[in-house]
């Protein structure tokens, strides 16, 4: 997961670096007069409190944003008490002779309410205030005088609580006793929450809230050091020292222009400028499940996490306004952590928060919540507030009112007048009486001294007379300024008509460009929302357009793969097709051929039938039928017969086309081992044949027919051998089947008897053969060959005796 940030630190950033990015723009804003908040965010154990205070030898944002102000305002800090708050978030201003008296009160308590800058500094935190960098802002209004305040609240349970107030024993962390209850003690004053109020410019402070002057980085430091200690912190099973509520430390920078002549503050609030800076260190998102809080704790982890998320809710809400133009109600009010700071987030300053992530591997699901919440707030913008008018007189003046002072000094060394501490007032005055004839001396010793009182009336009457002359002089010299001041006041309104002219002017063109700036923000605001409903439009669009596609595609294929499995099928039936078709031409082509020599067959019988009743006709009674021999009718050709040879080697005569042997085929000859040898004349002969006891898908992968040698007892109790002859194929699935095609048949018959039975192929015999005293055909031809007519699997041998 990726998340986009104005600035990435790793872990080996120094804190001056973090500093110079994130929290020097905000000194800077606020010596001009500007609000800033800071927020350090993060899982509990991540560093934000790290971040914000430092180590020793390190000090972090917070020392050296007062270092950096100090820098900044040293010179041209106004005297303790000058700048007095009142308990309405406002700032007055006290003349010098009030603020004397707050100082000189001050200095007579016993013990300072704050720490002097003189005193010597708490080593427990020197080393984070001691920082060598020297920063300071460049442009800084030479004209004002400033003063620091500042203050420290803690957020508990949802309740505001002031670190800095002064109470007895403690009371941010009173004794417990074993019941779980707080020690009763007249003493004890329990810690008191303070109240958010709404000042008059609609901001939001803490009433009651104890706010220290300071002059210099040691004594804030102190103070927030003081303030520190009394800081909630608990041990968890993630932290040993865990936050368990939100600081708020806030520095209230007061200023306000020096008068005409650069010597005295300007006393007019409305001059007054009061901005502050807030530092927030925010206690850690944390699981109970994790920390195994229990008690107190648990209930200040579920405060601390419901403040975090209403945090979370108002930086969504103001998105949501911002983005859609929209104007939902923004629920400050649900946390104190957000209603105090509800003017920052309406536009009153800037706003920076600081990510701080732990990369341990237990805390990766809630870093993923604190990045994915800070990435969304970079896209929240609040509005600038504008700058106040300056307050019209001449810029330079203090510098012009100490160059005077010091060459008024230099002229009145060079005369011989008083040169150190003395007023131009007092100058003017003792420069005046010299100029006055000396006074005689006034000592009347004698009764009758008739000198010394006229002199000393004359010397007056002198006295008196320069005395008309210089007043005349000087009623004439008071008239002639009057005129040149009624002549320059006249100007003056002239010409302040003139500029207010010209300032209405301008007004009334800046109110029409502000309103012409409001319409086209107001019309941007509206083409952005059109814009975004577009794109999300569009990408709904896109997404079906994806989705259809993808549908479009996955039919294609499928459309493909039925075409593919059609054109398989249709080759699968046009193989299937040829081959029944050839099957069975085969098979018509084998039964004609056997029809035909079954026809073939009757006829010899009937011609030879016809012959031996010729012979037995013409044949005289008294003689005897002589048999004839076997070797003469063995040897005695038969013209009409297609019978097949009676010779056992010779192969018989194949009339089918598809039992024509090639000289290239090979046969599996399968004689199981529990036949018996036959020791007949003819015996089955096969040339290049694999003789096997079993039959085995090796052997019948290397030949293309098979014969089975079957032996079985007939009914007349002999012996009788079946060759079963059959075709090899290979299968689809890479096997050998075998597809029997015919069955050729051995047997043999002892002639003991003249009359035998008759074959099955046979089984009506001729009527004419019944009666065997007058016919001899068994006797003559008792045994013969015969092909077998009818037989659906084929023609077969046969060895028996047959009636001719």
């Amino acid at each position: 997961t990726q998340y986009s940030f104005k600035e990435v630190f790793g872990t080996l950033v120094v804190q001056k670096e973090l500093f110079d990015v994130v929290a020097k723009p905000l000194v800077e804003d606020l010596i001009r007069g500007k609000n800033g908040l800071l927020f350090t965010y993060g899982v509990t154990g991540s560093g934000k409190t790290h971040t914000m205070t430092g180590s020793p030898g390190d000090g972090g944002l917070l020392p050296r944003c007062l270092d950096m102000i100090f820098n900044s305002i040293g010179p041209f800090q106004a005297k303790r008490f000058v700048f007095k708050l009142d308990d309405k978030n406002g700032v007055d201003v006290q003349c010098e002779v009030d603020a004397l008296l707050e100082r000189q009160k001050r200095d007579a308590m016993p013990v300072p309410k704050t720490p002097s800058g003189k005193r010597q500094i708490d080593p427990e935190f020197a080393d984070m205030i001691n920082v060598q960098d020297h920063c300071k802002v460049e442009e800084v209004d030479e004209d004002n005088v400033y003063s620091v305040f500042v203050s420290y609240i803690e957020i508990y349970n949802n309740y505001i609580y002031d670190l800095l107030e002064e109470a007895p024993f403690e009371p941010i962390k009173p004794k417990w006793n074993n019941c779980n209850t707080p020690v009763r003690n007249g003493d004890f004053i329990p810690p008191q929450s303070k109240i958010l109020r709404e000042d008059q410019n609609h901001n939001m402070y803490v009433t009651g809230c104890t706010e220290v002057e300071v002059k210099s980085t040691e004594e804030a430091f102190e103070v927030f050091w003081r303030g520190q200690k009394k800081r909630r912190i608990a041990n968890t099973q993630l932290n040993r020292e865990s936050s368990r509520s939100h600081s708020v430390f806030i520095i209230k920078l007061a200023q306000a222009p020096l008068d005409a002549d650069g010597d005295n503050v300007l006393q007019e609030k409305e001059q007054i400028i009061l901005s502050q800076l807030s530092l927030v260190d925010l206690a850690g998102s944390e699981r109970t499940n994790r920390t195994k809080a229990e008690g107190n704790r648990l209930r200040e982890a579920g405060n601390i996490n419901q403040s975090l998320m209403t945090l979370r809710t108002c930086i969504e809400v103001l998105r949501e306004n911002q983005m859609y133009g929209t104007n939902k109600m923004v629920p400050y009010r649900d946390s104190k952590l957000t209603h105090l700071f509800k003017n920052y987030f309406d536009g009153e300053g800037k706003v920076r928060m600081i990510v701080c992530v732990n990369p341990k591997a237990e805390d990766y699901e809630e870093s993923l919540q604190v990045m994915r919440f800070a990435e969304m707030t970079q896209e929240v913008e609040v509005a600038r507030p504008v700058d106040r008018p300056l307050c019209g007189l001449t810029p330079g003046r203090r510098f012009r009112n100490q160059a005077f002072r010091e060459e008024l000094s230099r002229k009145l060394e060079m005369r011989g007048g008083p040169i150190n501490g003395e007023t131009e007032e007092q100058s003017v005055s003792e420069m005046f009486l010299q100029n006055f004839p000396p006074l005689p001396s006034c000592e009347l010793l004698d009764v009758n001294d008739d000198q010394t009182l006229p002199k000393l009336i004359e010397v007056l009457e002198k006295r008196h007379k320069l005395r008309q002359m210089l007043s005349e002089e000087f009623a004439k010299n008071v008239l002639a300024f009057k005129t040149m001041l009624q002549e320059f006041d006249s100007s003056v309104v002239s010409k302040e008509n003139y500029i207010q002219g010209k300032l209405s002017e301008k007004e009334k063109t800046i109110a029409g460009q502000k309103m012409e700036l409001e319409r086209l923000e107001k019309k941007i605001k509206t083409l952005e929302y059109k814009i975004e409903i577009l794109e999300k439009t569009a990408t709904i669009y896109e997404e079906d357009k994806r989705n259809l596609q993808q549908e479009l595609e996955s039919k294609s294929q499928k459309l493909q793969r039925q075409a593919s499995d059609k054109r398989r099928l249709e080759a699968r039936l046009q193989g299937m097709v040829a081959e029944t078709t050839m099957k069975w031409e085969k098979e018509c082509e084998r039964r004609v051929a056997a029809k035909q020599l079954e026809m073939q067959n009757k006829l010899w019988v009937k011609d030879e039938k016809l012959k031996q009743l010729k012979a037995i006709v013409t044949e005289p009674k008294n003689e005897k039928p002589e048999r004839p021999s076997r070797e003469r009718d063995r040897e005695k050709p038969v013209q009409r017969s297609v019978s097949p040879s009676p010779v056992p080697n010779a192969p018989p005569v194949r009339l089918r086309h598809r039992r024509s042997r090639s000289a290239g085929e090979r046969w599996v000859d399968h004689k199981p081992p529990s036949n018996l040898p036959t020791e007949t004349v003819m015996q089955p002969h096969v040339p290049h044949a694999i003789t096997v006891a079993a039959a085995s898908e090796k052997a019948l992968a290397k030949c293309d027919k098979y014969m089975l040698t079957h032996q079985e007892l007939a009914s007349d109790g002999e012996i009788e051998t079946k060759l079963i002859k059959g075709d090899v194929f290979k299968t689809r699935g890479g096997g050998q089947a075998v597809q029997f095609t015919e069955i050729e048949t051995l047997k043999q018959e002892s002639p003991t008897g003249r009359k035998r039975r008759s074959s099955p192929s046979n089984p009506d015999p001729p009527e004419d053969a019944a009666d065997s005293e007058w016919t001899d055909v068994e006797t003559r031809c008792s045994v013969a060959v015969e092909m077998r007519a009818g037989s659906a699997l084929g023609p077969g041998y046969q060895h028996h005796a047959q009636p001719k």
